[in-house]
Parts: C-alpha cells; sequence; structure tokens
C-alpha cells in the first residue's frame, strides 16, 4: 500500500502541498491529476523519500519512509520527472549497474532479461543512453523503477515523450502490473488518467480537493446523477417526475432518448411511470461525465470557496 497521511510541504512562505491524505492498495492504479505546479511532483518526491515534508508521514507497503527511509526504498519502484540516467553508460550496461545495486545475484539475469522485453529495450540494448530518444529515455526509466520487481510504483509522468504505439505498450504493462502492485502516477493529461486510472486524485494549489472514482467526483462536482434513459415511443409522463430533469430528448433510428438529471437517484420512479404508461424502456443507465467538466467544475468550485473565505 502507498499511504499519505496530512502530508505539508512550506518553502518559506509558500506552501508547496498542504494536509494530502490518500491510500492506494495493491492492485489498484491512482492518477493524481492537476496542472502543472499544482504539487504533484512534491507528493511523489516526499512520497519517494526524495524530500522530507514539513509535516505529515508517508508509508511504502507499511513503512514508515521517514524512519526507515532505506527499507521504504527497497520496497519501491520510483520514476521521477526526469529519468535518472547516465547518458555514458550503454542501456544494458546502465541496467546491469542498478540491477547489482538493487537484485540479488541469483536473480539478476531473469530481472533483466524481463525489463529488456517489457520495456521494448531490445533494439537498444547496446546503445549509448546519449544517443537515445526521449521515448527511449523514459522506457530506460521505467526499467530502472521495475528492476526489482518492488510491490509498489511511483511514476511521475510515465508517458511523457512517448508515441502514440510507445504509449498504448507503456499503458498496457502498466495495467498489468497493477495486478499486484499498487501503483500511483502522475499526469497533467486528462486522457491519461481516464485511460490508466481505478480513481483519480485532483491536487490544485497544494491542496488535495478531490479523490475517487469519476462517477463519484461527477456527483460531487454537479450535486446530480445523469441518467441516459431510450423508450420506443414517447414518454411524457417523465415530466411529472418531481426532482427530474430532462436535459436534452432526441430520436434516433427509431427510439426514443432521453437525458436526465437528479440529485437523487429515479430510477424506481421511471420504471413505474413506465409501466403505468405503457412505455417499452429499451435501456436505462447512467451516464459517466467527462472528465475534463469534472476537473474544471471542482477546481472552480475551491477558486470560489478561497475566494468566498476572502471576502
Amino acid at each position: 500500500m502507498i499511504e499519505a497521511r496530512g502530508l505539508t510541504m512550506v518553502y518559506g512562505l509558500v506552501k508547496a502541498v498542504e494536509d494530502v491524505s490518500f491510500s492506494v492498495r495493491p492492485g489498484e492504479i491512482m492518477g493524481l491529476l492537476g496542472p502543472n505546479g499544482a504539487g504533484k511532483t512534491t507528493v511523489l518526491k516526499i512520497l519517494a523519500t526524495q524530500i522530507v515534508p514539513t509535516r505529515g508521514e508517508a508509508y511504502i507497503a507499511g513503512v514508515n519512509v521517514l524512519e526507515n527511509p532505506r527499507l521504504a526504498r527497497e520496497k519501491l519502484g520510483f520514476l521521477p520527472e526526469t529519468a535518472p540516467l547516465y547518458d555514458a553508460m550503454e542501456v544494458g550496461e546502465y541496467l546491469t549497474f542498478v540491477a547489482e545495486a538493487r537484485v540479488s545475484p541469483q536473480e539478476r539475469r531473469e530481472r533483466l532479461s524481463w525489463v529488456r522485453e517489457a520495456c521494448g529495450l531490445d533494439e537498444v540494448w547496446l546503445t549509448p543512453i546519449a544517443q537515445l530518444s526521449k521515448g527511449y529515455r523514459q522506457r530506460v526509466g521505467l526499467a530502472q523503477a521495475l528492476i526489482h520487481d518492488p510491490p509498489c510504483l511511483i511514476l511521475d509522468e510515465p508517458t511523457s515523450g512517448l508515441d502514440p504505439l510507445q504509449i498504448i505498450e507503456i499503458r498496457r504493462l502498466i495495467k498489468e502490473l497493477s495486478q499486484e502492485k499498487a501503483i500511483i502516477f502522475s499526469t497533467h493529461i486528462l486522457q491519461e488518467v481516464e485511460a490508466l486510472a481505478d480513481w483519480v486524485g485532483i491536487i490544485n494549489e497544494g491542496r488535495l480537493i478531490a479523490q475517487g472514482r469519476l462517477a463519484e467526483l461527477a456527483r460531487e462536482a454537479f450535486e446530480e446523477e445523469i441518467l441516459l434513459l431510450r423508450t420506443d415511443k414517447p414518454f411524457e409522463a417523465l415530466r411529472k417526475i418531481a426532482g427530474l430533469k430532462i436535459v436534452e430528448e432526441w430520436q434516433e433510428n427509431g427510439v426514443y432518448c432521453y437525458r436526465l438529471r437528479s440529485k437523487e437517484p429515479k430510477e424506481k420512479e421511471i420504471m413505474k411511470e413506465a409501466c403505468r404508461e405503457e412505455v417499452n424502456i429499451v435501456s436505462l443507465e447512467r451516464e459517466s461525465e467527462d472528465l475534463e467538466r469534472v476537473f474544471l467544475a471542482l477546481i472552480a468550485r475551491q477558486k470560489e470557496g478561497r475566494d468566498g473565505s476572502r471576502a
């Protein structure tokens, strides 16, 4: 498990991070989402034992990173924003060097072979790191984070600089790894969170303003649920259900479609009215909000709250 408890980081008069708490269990991928300068990298550096927080605690696989940073590092794979590479070394030489520091002699050959294949490094294994493209440098950085098979992974912008095909491959690898590991990655790219994360933490101006699955964040952002209803004929009785708002209605291939909003669950009332009006329901489902709209709404709410508190 990766856990943050009340993390706060103060630089002089500036609070880079304030009272950030969350936990990521094995089998989960958390996406830490926020604009540039929001505090994402600071949080990850604290968790990875790179810097010491002003206040708060952090744990990697049950190990307090402040009390026992060396043991915490043994249980952690960390890919910082700028991969820690030695340009004068060849790829294979560098990863062998990392393996000698982090992997037992009995397991080194197997782990080197695994990261070589998993991270797609076969073509550049004998290439000096100085000659690599940014995408391949990112792959080598990911390989060094994985070489000792840690139970926890912290990845800062893991797909930065990769081409579309490489992004798909790295996403697939991270998904496979998440079956056994606790993983947290940071990004300012909404599509990365939607593609990879099981749940999201949204950070802005150093504060974790929301966390949860997208549907939960949508309810928090808009205080409403969205339903998409399809019926075989017009459903006028929808307008009689208290607290249910028809946002949009249209026809599609002979089916009548309705996009509905409500602050409370209304599925039972809809089903009851459909039976009474003899309307056949083709489908009734909750519609996911677009992450961009949720993100912007939550950021705007934080700003309103801050401005209101100053008034």
